[in-house]
């Protein structure tokens, strides 16, 4: 897929965001971007390393051990 394509699906899928907190979160990283904030590199992991992350998140989830989307955007918006 090219640039071009992936430039279109993407903005395709903000226009279709509804809920304003996550328009504001992709203006806030589009900014520290532009002012060239460095973002974290993603390095791929193997399929041991999903599995087992896999794993740990199910069971943290079983333990209650997780957030809701709302506590997460009140600490990062």
């Amino acid at each position: 897929m090219d640039i071009h394509v992936r430039k279109i699906q993407l903005v395709q899928s903000i226009l279709n965001i509804q809920d304003e907190k996550i328009i504001i979160g992709f203006e806030k990283l589009l900014k520290r971007v532009r002012e060239g904030e460095t973002i974290n590199e993603i390095f791929p992991m193997s399929i041991e390393e999903l599995n087992e992350r896999i794993d740990k998140s199910e069971k943290d989830f079983e333990d209650g051990k997780f957030k809701d989307i709302d506590t997460l955007l009140a600490k990062y918006l």
